[in-house]
């Protein structure tokens, strides 16, 4: 019988004193369902405003407030009724499983959890294991789980040292800095085994084993458990495995993924957990099936027997169409550190090699990831229909014996999680208008075109501009914090003030500075893209943000030209980078910016997601056809840029898609936001709001994509493999 994931033994290590009244605070910081629930982080807010503002984590918030602080909040009449509000809510929200779509759809479902493996998880800033796109949708997936009321689970790496934080020098270089967080201070919890001590799994490299810790981050009704090496028990060398997200080192980094795939394996073991479904996200975790041939094996399978057992209840989602996000091994280092498996399990070396060569039998390969998932998974999909169709051209010969139509690989188009990327005003606006049902119907199409088309014009343009004031101040604050530290002027320091007005059009531009993501695209006529931001009657400001891989030079050199243009031409003050790009960043730049813009090289945007937050808050598309956005058919919705079509000639294809980008924006974009009625309001421009905001956020939901999850590939996957006897209850 397996244990309810809901019950796991975990111990604080942080010291907070409570009085008895507010002792539920506890139970709530430790959920990161307060991390999509604007009462909760209001309450925050109201218990301490400059420590939160500074921390933006609860934990940290209650380990420094002062005992004697409690005293005047039980005394506030507003700060009661919030905490009472807050708790009562996620008390009705946890104990709802019953009511929840999973439930009401698949009242007979008696499997094993849906066990989720990704190497990176967005939950919030204040947790640092993400690094950008595939981690904020894992957890953005993770927390629509929870809503829908999925049985599942997920499992990644707890890094020491997070990914990089970002800082620009004067120069315009990017340095990087990696911090040591203090896991004690964070949202999550040591797990304990039956013995009442930290959880620990040995998992095998060569001469050694390497021990891992689990951690808990509960996601709602989701329990996530994080793996750490950085324990006592590990020599030196071997701590510093899960220290750094993206490691360049391609020795360290096979470390790091053994330990993801093989270590979560046996974590979900030793916590006697049985999943009824794999779920690799991405092939950084692949190894999983290794680990679970290995049990296979042991249990009296062959190798081959134990290969088809895995194969059936395994799922591969994968995510990019370039070569260099598809991880991938040189065959003497995989031979390495597998060595004593491939004995274990009784093949020789080059069986377990032929796993993961798309041309099995020649070494002069690398063992590619991508294709070990694709070998041991029976559903694979991609993240977008145009990256479905991508990924089987691209992946086809890994197929034997496809007919020519053959689609093996097939598409669910990635989402978000609304409530984690919406505003406060625009979540009240819902409320208002909508109802507070509008968190049980994400999936409506009908609700939101009719929810939407009852906001009244004014009231959903002033709530988006005082979205936008938000982004404003925040934005002056940062670059002040960056122009003092780079020793400006106090008068130049001064100026900032001005910087950005909130009545101007405001586009935004923020995402991993990759080079086919074309962040330079509108810098092509540098002259003509001055004549439309300093156009006096129509002007233009726009915000860029994110970062490069600290090896990624090239991404780094668009970083510095960008930089170099917002504080050395005559766009100063139109073109505006902010440092450090993180996820509270990205809640304001997609909660305030009025067009957001999308102009990778096509077809190398295998969905995109940053485009999809921007409706749920007024904001509205500007993109090229590639990934999610060919899916969006409503004219009204937004604009498209280039014509659709692909090219190997890339700088004919940078031309015509950067002419089209100007022409658009000239000609179509500025006017129409600047067309005002006698009222002083935009009235085309907001009708092309709701059409963005109706067709957008029930279609690209992560509500509606893990149903998809659930219907295509999870519960197929639990049938397949037969784990179906445990009853519901023993399970959840």
């Amino acid at each position: 019988m397996e244990k309810n994931l809901l019950q796991f033994r975990a111990a604080p290590l942080a010291d907070i004193e409570l009085p008895p009244q507010l002792a539920r605070l506890r139970d709530l910081v430790y959920n990161l369902w307060w991390s999509w629930n604007p009462h909760a982080r209001r309450m925050f807010s109201h218990i301490q405003p400059q420590l939160w503002a500074m921390y933006r984590n609860p934990v940290e918030l209650l380990i420094n407030i002062e005992p004697h602080h409690w005293e005047s909040l039980l005394e506030d009449d507003v700060f009661v009724t919030m905490y009472k509000t807050v708790i009562r809510e996620f008390d009705t929200y946890m104990k709802s499983t019953g009511s929840a779509w999973f439930s009401q759809n698949n009242p007979n479902y008696t499997g094993g959890p849906f066990a989720y493996f990704s190497c990176e998880f967005g939950f919030h800033e204040s947790l640092r294991t993400y690094s950008g796109g595939l981690g904020i949708l894992s957890g953005d997936h993770c927390k629509s789980a929870s809503d829908l009321g999925l049985p599942f689970i997920g499992i990644g790496p707890l890094y020491r040292r997070g990914y990089f934080e970002q800082t620009i020098e004067p120069d315009g270089r990017q340095q990087h800095s990696y911090p040591s967080y203090d896991f004690a201070r964070l949202p999550i919890l040591p797990l304990l085994g039956d013995d009442g001590r930290p959880l620990t799994v040995s998992v095998p490299f060569p001469g050694r084993d390497v021990h891992v810790r689990a951690w808990l981050a509960q996601v709602g009704r989701v329990p996530v458990l994080l793996l750490d090496t950085d324990i006592p028990k590990n020599s030196p060398a071997d701590r510093p495995i899960t220290s750094q997200l993206y490691v360049s080192g391609r020795e360290m980094r096979i470390c790091q993924e053994i330990v993801i795939g093989m270590g979560g394996v046996r974590v979900l073991q030793a916590l006697g957990i049985t999943p009824s479904c794999w779920h690799m996200n991405e092939g950084h975790c692949a190894f999983l099936t290794l680990e679970r041939i290995r049990d296979y094996v042991q249990a009296g399978l062959s190798f081959a027997e134990a290969c088809q057992a895995v194969k059936k209840n395994s799922v591969f989602t994968t995510h990019t169409p370039v070569p260099a996000g598809n991880e991938a091994f040189d065959t003497g280092l995989v031979q390495k550190y597998f060595e004593d498996y491939c004995a274990q399990v009784g093949i020789a070396p080059d069986q377990l090699l032929n796993l993961g060569l798309a041309t099995p039998g020649q070494r002069d390969q690398q063992f590619s990831m991508t294709v070990l998932a694709l070998n041991l998974a029976s559903y694979y999909n991609g993240v977008s229909q145009l990256h479905g169709q991508v990924s089987n051209d691209m992946w086809r010969h890994v197929f034997k014996n496809l007919k020519p139509n053959a689609q093996p690989i097939k598409a669910i188009t990635n989402g978000v999680h609304t409530q984690t990327w919406l505003g406060y005003q625009m979540s009240d606006v819902f409320d208002k208008y909508l109802t507070p049902a509008w968190r049980e119907n994400l999936m409506d199409d009908l609700f939101w075109k009719r929810g939407v088309a009852n906001i009244p014009d004014r009231e959903l343009w002033e709530v988006h501009q005082m979205q936008k004031e938000t982004l404003i101040r925040h934005t002056r604050h940062r670059v002040l914090n960056q122009l003092a530290r780079h020793g400006c002027s106090p008068d130049e320091l001064h100026e900032l003030e001005d910087l950005l007005n909130p009545e101007w059009l405001t586009i935004g531009f923020a995402r991993r500075f990759a080079t086919y993501k074309r962040a330079d695209l509108l810098f092509r006529d540098f002259d003509r893209l001055g004549r439309i931001l300093k156009n006096s009657e129509r002007p233009i400001q726009m915000l860029f943000a994110g970062k490069a891989h600290p090896a990624d030079k090239p991404g780094q050199e668009l970083i510095r030209r960008i930089f170099e243009v917002s504080r050395h031409s005559d766009l100063r003050g139109r073109i505006v980078f902010i440092e450090n790009y993180n996820m509270r960043v990205a809640r304001m730049l997609v909660q305030g910016v009025d067009v957001w813009l999308n102009n990778p090289r096509r077809p190398y945007e295998a969905s995109g997601t940053s485009g999809m937050k921007v409706p749920v808050n007024g904001g509205i598309n500007f993109s090229i056809p590639d990934g999610w956005w060919c899916e969006v058919q409503n004219p009204e919705a937004g604009w498209t840029i280039g014509n659709g079509q692909n090219s190997d000639n890339h700088e004919a294809q940078d031309y015509e898609d950067s002419e089209s980008l100007y022409a658009i924006l000239e000609n179509k974009i500025a006017p129409l936001y600047y067309q005002r009625d006698a009222e002083g309001l935009p009235r085309e421009w907001i009708k092309h709001m709701k059409a963005s905001l109706a067709t957008v956020l029930p279609r690209f939901s992560t509500a509606r994509m893990v149903r998809d999850y659930a219907t295509e590939a999870y519960l197929p996957a639990a049938k397949r493999a037969g784990n179906v006897a445990a009853p519901v209850e023993a399970v959840w």
